[in-house]
């Protein structure tokens, strides 16, 4: 072959190789532009917080509109959970007085213990039941308090008053809340007074006495009501209600749950234990102020 053709072949085939290769990049830079931008515009959207993160994020009420010493963001404001809480609270307390004795939690050994108990874990949300950490399945489904979830809660698990006066900021860290309360610091601080007729108490309310003669002077009671554990029937009149307690310990006895037809108590041997407005050792029908409404 004479040496100029060979030359000109060996130009013409170094410009297409050239040009093939720079065609060749340009089509795949096309292609990564194009999938880039279908994975971008396939791309799903920042979720929108939910309304529960949403809440949890936003600054709690301080405010006291009963100026009662409970927070705003405490109390129970729609109906729902209200009604939750209360049927919440009763079912509890009701089964410590009717599973077995061995079985009832060791840190229930007074009056006021149940009351903590029962309350606290009234507030605990779907996801940590009660229900499910005692392996047990109530007659029906019951649902949640969805304001505020135990011990997720802006005092975590400080949620009993223990000082009086109206609430105030500063209070959320000065130890006027703790995790522990007596019968006498639950009524008069963390509970309010509804009448000395028992007939106007509502389930999840609450009765308190004072027995001077004894060594804890303040007692307390759960109303129950008819039960969530009561058969089909039973009826709704107080006639067919229940209370339960914890008789706190006697000397080396430690003391037991008790479940009694509010008929019995009002009939008790002792006149001293009966609930009704002519006793002086009964203080009346106590509400959470948790669940504290307008009169």
């Amino acid at each position: 072959m004479p040496a100029k053709i060979s030359m000109t072949l060996k130009r013409h085939w170094k410009f297409w190789t050239l040009a093939f290769c720079a065609a060749l990049l340009a089509i795949s830079a096309a292609k990564l532009v194009h999938v880039a931008a279908s994975e971008t515009s396939a791309a799903p959207a920042s979720p929108k917080p939910s309304t529960r993160s949403a809440k949890a994020l936003a600054a709690p009420d301080l405010g006291d509109r009963f100026s009662d010493g409970t927070p705003n963001f405490l109390r129970l404001d729609s109906p729902s959970d209200q009604d939750a809480f209360r049927r919440r609270f009763v079912l509890i307390a009701e089964f410590q007085a009717l599973r077995p004795e061995a079985d009832v939690p060791k840190e229930i050994n007074d009056c006021a213990a149940l009351l903590r108990y029962s309350y606290r874990n009234a507030l605990r949300g779907r996801d940590d039941t009660w229900e499910i950490e005692n392996r047990i399945r109530p007659p029906y489904a019951l649902p949640s308090v969805e304001k505020n979830h135990y011990p997720a809660t802006p005092l975590g698990t400080d949620i009993f008053r223990v000082r009086s006066g109206r609430f105030l900021p500063t209070d959320i860290n000065d130890g006027s809340f703790a995790e522990f309360a007596d019968a006498k610091t639950l009524k008069n601080f963390n509970a309010h007074f509804i009448s000395k007729d028992v007939r106007a108490a509502q389930p999840g309310d609450l009765l308190f006495y004072r027995q001077l003669e004894q060594s804890t002077s303040f007692h307390s009671m759960i109303f129950i009501g008819p039960g969530e554990w009561a058969p089909e029937g039973s009826g709704l009149q107080n006639a067919n209600s229940f209370v339960v307690y914890h008789t706190g310990p006697d000397g080396k006895d430690p003391g037991e749950m008790r479940r009694m037809r509010l008929t019995d108590l009002l009939n008790h041997p002792s006149p001293k234990w009966r609930p009704v407005p002519g006793n002086e050792n009964f203080l009346g029908v106590y509400r959470w102020n948790i669940l504290r409404e307008q009169n």
